[in-house]
């Protein structure tokens, strides 16, 4: 059985345009890995379902599959899964 998700603060480029609005195009883990995000695909503010926390939340593409970056104040965090 799977143990709890839990909330990873990441690293995250982005774009701003001319209105200031940010565009996030990598994810960046603390041990260094990059996960470029091939599209983004909506935006909304929710909460997450899986960890504490909410923000903005952005439904990205990467890899091909869909994950959440949650942009929580000045802080980004994804939802990790369990090890």
């Amino acid at each position: 059985m799977e143990g709890p998700w839990r909330k990873a603060y990441v690293s995250v480029n982005l774009d701003v345009d001319e209105d200031g609005v940010p565009h996030p195009r990598l994810i960046r883990w603390p041990n260094g890995r990059e996960f470029p995000i091939d599209q983004l695909k909506e935006k909304c503010r929710a909460a997450s379902t899986r960890v504490s926390g909410g923000g903005i939340r952005y439904t990205v593409l990467i890899r091909g599959k869909e994950a959440f970056l949650f942009q929580e104040g000045n802080k980004w965090f994804v939802e990790a899964k369990p090890s």
